[in-house]
């Protein structure tokens, strides 16, 4: 992302007066570094945590996680959905769009902001995501797609434990 962007993600972040943990790597900002003004550490000192490095797919599955803005990376997208989390999509490249078409409007999991991120439309969507009607309905949407991801893996008559026994059999141990 651009310096502007990261600014107007925290200041949206701010603004919607949510607590919040957010990853800020080193190497967020194309060709800069990634600095977040000194207001916004202040402002949101009691209910933020800044850090630079997480377990993604554990943070994902702690229970105080209301939503995820993502990317939409296949690996991000399907740690959110197998923790029940719903998302805010900001899709960058490759299959990113794809996957954010169907968790935005095939799966009911995600809301999608815009690509030139303005601090209001982050304000207002993360609101929406934690306290609104919508933000209630993804919500629901994503546990019903972690139910059926549990579903899919931990019975062995799961489709994804079915096909992982068919590459085995199929392709690893095929004569």
């Amino acid at each position: 992302m651009t310096s502007y962007q990261l600014i107007e993600f925290a200041w949206g972040l701010a603004n919607s007066n949510q607590t919040f943990l957010w990853i800020v790597r080193p190497d967020l900002v194309a060709g800069d570094a990634a600095i977040l003004p000194p207001e916004f550490v202040a402002k949101t000192k009691n209910r933020g945590l800044l850090a630079t490095w997480c377990p993604q797919e554990q943070v994902l599955s702690h229970p105080a996680i209301g939503g995820f803005l993502t990317h939409c990376g296949w690996n991000s997208t399907l740690e959110s959905i197998s923790a029940g989390v719903q998302m805010i999509c900001w899709p960058f490249f490759a299959e990113q769009q794809t996957n954010c078409r169907f968790c935005c409007a095939g799966w009911g999991i995600g809301m999608e902001i815009n690509s030139d991120v303005k601090r209001d439309e982050v304000e207002r969507l993360v609101r929406e995501l934690m306290e609104g009607e919508k933000g209630r309905e993804t919500k629901k949407k994503a546990l019903e797609w972690r139910r059926m991801a549990e579903a899919a893996t931990v019975s062995p008559s799961g489709s994804s434990a079915m096909n992982l026994g068919k590459v085995i059999n199929e392709v690893l141990l095929y004569p």
